[in-house]
């Protein structure tokens, strides 16, 4: 069951609901009676509130797969050989 904001028209205490979609909107405030007015929200993701909710439960996008093993790959190390040039070469 989704949880709806309410805003009251006549002293802007905005307070949330707890029910059902098919539940009829409320319409007097808890605080002073006036009207109140669903809010609409952004379209943001699904806000879990209370216990049993683990961030283990939902994979991340740039979570890095701890099942396999990395393969460590050794370069070779390359040998440079310089040859020495002998300015003073006979002929």
């Amino acid at each position: 069951m989704p949880t709806y904001d309410y805003e009251c028209k006549d002293c802007h205490h905005a307070f949330e609901v707890f029910q059902s979609m098919s539940a009829k909107p409320l319409r007097k405030c808890p605080e002073c009676g006036g009207k109140v007015k669903r809010l609409i929200g952004t379209g943001a993701g699904i806000i879990f509130k209370g216990s049993g909710f683990y961030e283990t439960d939902y994979k991340r996008k740039n979570s890095v797969q701890t099942s396999q093993p990395k393969k460590e790959e050794k370069v070779p190390e390359k040998k440079t050989e310089t040859k020495k040039s002998n300015s003073k070469e006979k002929k």
